[in-house]
């Protein structure tokens, strides 16, 4: 049995920029974002990878075609093959009808009204009806979906269904959040390998979205939304506490059952009055004695960047309190576009008294829908899901595939191949100086985290070290903190964990513990935690072997780990990727499997493998 999972749409860019108008900070905020596709091989997850790493647009909502195409050739499968095509989206002519009937019922102006109808009358037929979504798959890919195949699953299932796959099934209580599904923002519930069950008095709809708020926030604050609230996460870290909050005073309304209301809905404003509310709740607070026009813009946004992350905590808190009352389960799946903030997880965690596991997957952005609506359909189809948990579900390029790249290349690089089982002793010697390395390795990971095989490794014992990668190399932000990467055995000297004992997919933060602050000031955020990455020889051989060396070498625990890109672009997905980010950064060295690369010098330099 083979069931594909995809998410994308080839028309949401061209509708959304004509009745939304959507400029280029805007240019994540479209239904299909993060675009993808999964297959599933008699219930087992075996391929999985998002469009922008092959067609290079980061963030894409365009429909799949690469993505489809390549999963499809690495399960030995073509498209009349599949037995069910299932898609994340569900905007079923009943949901459009209640779409509407809310939009008559709304405080808006006639003309309004008008405008919207409009724009959803369009949006239904060109992208989101199940008519428009066979056009696009026969339009790109030239196959038609025969009746009875294509499985239009509703968006917070396919999160759930996502989050429960790669947590290996069983009972859980569940929290999914993000900006918006077909009718709500949020839902709760249980689940277990049978069914689930929403707590329907739970809901929150669209128009009180928490995630929606805090984009416009991160819009506010100059950022990208649907794309950089994690930048306002770790902004707000540089910002003491203040005391009363104006957005949980002024703006949100906390209510029974875990729900809450935003004093202006989100539906009723556009940015230019989402500023206007902005400026009028957040005022302008004087800058202190002495301190430049850059300082003190500088301090009002990670005041504001406070705000916005204490409001999330506080309004999840909320929500996980009436959960609890509802469900006597010990463990929670946090799943959609919020749980990636990895700061309130942890204090979500931290905080409950009923919840002793908290599990956060790597694909709980809409990168994982794809993956949870295949996993859907492979339930509905009575087949006994076979769970993985590994998130190195990508592309991989053997040593041809790195040859002939490097041939390519070879008047700007020069490379050596390692003796069998010298790589990470090589590298690890590398890695001893205050050098960046770009690491390429085995099959791409899948979601936005850089997991260990496309990433920028450095040692995080150096002051600087930081500023030397976000200026030399990602061209980011300077406040920006690196998350560090430690084998799991030495995570409990390290970090305070908590209840957990390891945090293989960088969704948790954690406390360094003070011995480790002096020693890791590479790794550490300002308020004195990291994001942490946990590997083991099971999960990442590779990176294993090289943690281990290094700190055999130098005495430190773990590598900084970022991801191998700039700012701006997906993560390098092939050996040319690599290259020419590496060629056009100060990366110092590029490993391409067992090959070591730096950049050409003049002079002779051995260029052969083997």
């Amino acid at each position: 049995m083979i069931v594909v999972g995809f998410n994308g749409f080839t028309h949401t860019a061209d509708v959304f920029a004509r009745h939304f108008r959507r400029s280029g900070v805007d240019r994540y905020r479209l239904l299909g974002h993060d675009a993808g596709a999964a297959v599933f091989v008699d219930g087992e997850l075996v391929a999985a990878v998002e469009e922008e790493r092959l067609n290079r647009e980061k963030k894409t909502s365009d429909f799949p075609a690469r993505a489809l195409r390549w999963a499809l050739r690495e399960a030995g499968a073509g498209l009349g093959d599949v037995d069910v095509f299932a898609f994340p989206w569900a905007f079923t002519p009943e949901v459009v009808e209640s779409q509407l009937r809310g939009l008559l019922a709304s405080p808006l102006a006639l003309t309004a009204k008008f405008e919207q109808f409009s724009r959803l009358g369009e949006l239904y037929r060109r992208v989101t009806s199940e008519e428009a979504i066979r056009s696009d798959f026969a339009e790109r890919t030239g196959y038609e979906i025969p009746d009875g195949r294509l499985k239009l699953v509703p968006h917070h299932l396919a999160h759930l269904m996502c989050g429960h796959y790669l947590a290996g099934g069983g009972e859980a209580a569940f929290l999914v959040s993000d900006g918006r599904a077909e009718t709500f923002s949020s839902v709760m519930g249980e689940i277990d390998d049978h069914g689930h069950a929403v707590f329907e008095e739970c809901s929150v709809d669209i128009a009180n979205s928490l995630a929606m708020l805090y984009s416009k926030v991160t819009r506010y604050l100059g950022f990208v939304p649907n794309n950089d609230e994690y930048k306002v996460m770790g902004l707000a870290s540089y910002a003491e506490p203040a005391g009363d909050n104006p957005l949980l005073d002024q703006v949100v309304e906390l209510m029974d059952d875990g729900r809450y209301e935003l004093r202006f809905r989100n539906e009723l404003l556009d940015t230019q009055s989402y500023y206007a509310l902005f400026d009028e709740v957040f005022g302008r607070a004087a800058a202190p004695s002495g301190s430049s026009a850059d300082q003190a813009d500088f301090a009002f946004k990670a005041q504001v960047a406070r705000w916005a992350q204490e409001t999330v905590e506080a309004v999840t808190a909320h929500q996980l309190a009436a959960l609890e009352k509802r469900t006597d389960r010990t463990r929670l799946l946090l799943e959609g576009g919020l749980a990636l903030n990895c700061v309130n997880n942890s204090k979500l965690l931290a905080a409950s008294g009923q919840f002793q596991d908290l599990r956060v997957s790597f694909g709980a952005s809409d990168v994982g829908v794809a993956i949870g609506a295949g996993h859907h359909a492979v339930r509905e189809l009575g087949e006994r899901p076979v769970h993985r948990t590994s998130p190195y579900l990508g592309p991989a390029f053997g040593p041809d595939d790195i040859e002939a790249a490097l041939r390519e290349y070879s008047g700007r690089v020069w490379w050596r191949q390692c003796a069998d089982g010298k790589l990470a002793e090589d590298v690890a010697g590398l890695l001893c100086e205050k050098v960046v390395i770009g690491w390429f390795q085995g099959r791409m990971e899948y979601g936005p985290r850089a997991l260990g095989n496309r990433s920028i490794l450095a040692n995080p014992g150096f002051d600087d070290i930081q500023d030397i990668i976000n200026t030399r190399v990602k061209r980011r932000e300077p406040f920006r903190p690196f998350a560090p990467v430690l084998l799991e055995e030495d995570a409990a000297d390290v970090l305070d964990l908590g209840k957990k004992t390891g945090s293989p997919y960088m969704t948790f933060v954690f406390p360094v513990r003070e011995p480790a602050r002096a020693l890791l000031p590479g790794a550490c955020h300002v308020d004195g935690t990291a994001r942490a990455q946990t590997v083991t020889d099971l999960t990442n051989p590779p990176l294993a072997a090289l943690l281990r060396a290094f700190r055999d070498r130098t005495g430190l625990p773990c590598l900084i780990n970022t991801s191998f890109n700039v700012a701006g672009e997906p993560i390098v997905c092939t050996p040319r990727d690599a290259l020419e980010c590496f060629l056009g950064t100060e990366i110092d060295y590029l490993v391409l499997g067992d090959v070591i690369v730096s950049k050409a010098q003049s002079g002779p330099s051995t260029r052969e493998l083997g």
